[in-house]
């Protein structure tokens, strides 16, 4: 099974307790998600629901496939204050 890069910033990293790691690649970010939130417990979960991912330097929201690259960091965001 392949691996990918998970960076965590702000609330994220408090949350996982660490800014970087590396995990078991899932097939897609709906099975990530979860998989963080189960991982992480309620702190994060709060995170997932309102914050953003990264992919490789993409902003996604959806739940679809993760994709093909064959490195892949996901940067999970929390939500940005101010403008």
């Amino acid at each position: 099974m392949s691996k990918i890069t998970i960076r965590y910033f702000a609330a994220a990293a408090a949350a996982a307790g660490t800014e970087q790691e590396t995990w078991d690649r899932p097939e897609t970010l709906s099975q990530l998600r979860a998989q963080l939130a189960e991982a992480y417990g309620p702190a994060m979960a709060q995170v997932l629901r309102a914050g953003s991912f990264l992919i490789n330097g993409v902003v996604r929201r959806d739940a679809g496939e993760l994709g093909s690259a064959d490195e892949l960091t996901v940067d999970v965001l929390p939500p940005f204050a101010g403008g």
